[in-house]
């Protein structure tokens, strides 16, 4: 079946032409900003020619011949992540409270997730999950440039593992593997890959997935189900599957730039006929029972190498560290919270990661001048005393490096490492 041909069962013609027509022009770009590095007056300041998002908080539509972010110092800083506006909407409109524990199934690369830590203000707990350990490392690389430090990055077949983890999250995202034909207009050959025998194909595994994701979802808890396919056979009809098999409700939402299927009201489309992005379907189911019970914050205790965090872990000679506390019996663990750094006697060789979350260790503002020396791999001449310091540049976190006494040397990771 062709693909426009099979959006029939819910768009009617003229819907299907001006969906047609807007995939042809050029996709839109989006950036979310991490408010522990960067307010929205800040970044106005610097980039002013850009739109707010009509829907999430600290976001923006920008344009990327004007302002090509990703190469911006203020991303490798860690000041926003960047990310298509569509895909911003589910993990907003989950409405996360802090202190809640938050599984997200399929989160590579793992933007729902980063926005879920930035709406939690880096409290409670975020799985984050994805079936591929090589997609599971580039969750990590954001989480270490982004200084988030309430995130266990795992690697699961969840199918295999989920009975061990019942009714045990307060809200779940499950942003379902799909045939992607909301990426037509990102990814061109997406449209050459996409066939019906595929959105078939792919309906069968959500059907197991969203099963799976409710009977981990706490009672009182919310589920949220998304997909970047127009395909109601991926979207509405999975949902209904759900509803069919369980005692699931769906939370209705509605607003203008969202469509809803007339024939089966179930959750919203994001069109980019109607919306300015690639294309979602989203939908917020709610297990009844019992509301989430909110947890007391807890006491950071102290511990032997001094560090704010109330559990650390140590893996061979790595310290990790991390606030919260779960039983994650048959996960396998990628990164567990914080990399805080690797012991060397009583000495700690601190990591990037931790270098762009703690705010406590003695500082050394950079200048222009010694800020690309340092991005391009050099050391830089000092008089500090011999220690660790937390390198600044106007006021955003660097990296930590340690000083001889004569020079700094250079940590920063190769992968970062670029002229300026």
């Amino acid at each position: 079946m062709e693909f426009f041909a099979s959006l029939k069962t819910y768009l009617n013609d003229e819907e299907i032409v001006k969906l047609r027509d807007s995939l042809e022009k050029e996709n839109r770009h989006a950036v979310l900003l991490n408010p522990k590095k960067m307010s929205d007056e800040q970044f106005l300041s610097l980039f002013p020619n850009v739109q707010k998002h009509p829907i999430v908080k600290h976001a923006f539509l920008y344009k990327k011949e004007e302002y090509d972010l990703g190469k911006s110092v203020y991303h490798t800083f860690g000041c926003f992540y960047l990310q298509e506006p569509s895909a911003m909407v589910p993990a907003y409109l989950l409405d996360v409270q802090e202190d809640e524990i938050v599984l997200d199934m399929c989160a590579a690369p793992g933007g729902k997730t980063i926005q879920t830590s930035f709406l939690m203000k880096d409290t409670g707990l975020i799985v984050s999950n994805d079936l591929s350990r090589s997609r599971a490392s580039i969750i990590v690389e954001n989480e270490e440039r982004l200084g988030l430090g309430n995130i266990v990055v795992t690697s699961n077949d969840i199918s295999k593992i989920y009975k061990q983890h019942l009714n045990k999250f307060d809200r779940i995202i499950l942003d379902a593997p799909c045939s992607g034909s909301g990426m037509f207009r990102k990814e061109e050959k997406m449209r050459d890959d996409w066939s019906y025998s595929k959105v078939l194909k792919f309906a069968e595994v959500q059907k197991e997935l969203v099963l799976i994701a409710y009977e981990m979802l706490k009672p009182g808890g919310t589920l949220c189900y998304s997909t970047c396919s127009f395909s109601e056979e991926e979207d509405e009809q999975v949902i209904e599957y759900l509803l069919q098999n369980t005692d699931a409700e769906v939370k209705n939402i509605s607003n203008d730039l969202f469509y809803i299927n007339k024939k089966k009201p179930l959750g919203f489309h994001l069109l980019p006929s109607i919306f300015p992005g690639e294309g979602h379907y989203v939908c917020l189911i709610k297990k009844p029972g019992n509301s989430v019970i909110k947890r007391e914050k807890e006491t950071v205790k102290s511990n032997k190498y001094g560090l704010e965090f109330k559990n650390i872990y140590k893996f061979s000679n790595v310290l990790f560290g991390l606030n919260s506390t779960i039983d994650l019996k048959g996960f396998n663990i990628v990164r567990m919270g914080v990399k805080i750094g690797e012991l060397f006697g009583e000495e700690i060789r601190y990591d990037y990661h931790y270098a762009h979350y703690t705010n406590r260790l003695g500082k050394f503002e950079l200048d222009d001048n010694s800020l690309k020396l340092y991005f391009n791999g050099n050391t830089l001449p000092t008089n500090l005393q011999k220690n660790y310091y937390l390198l600044l540049y106007k006021g955003f976190n660097v990296d930590i490096a340690k000083s001889d006494g004569r020079q700094i040397k250079n940590h920063f990771p190769k992968a970062f490492r670029h002229k300026i």
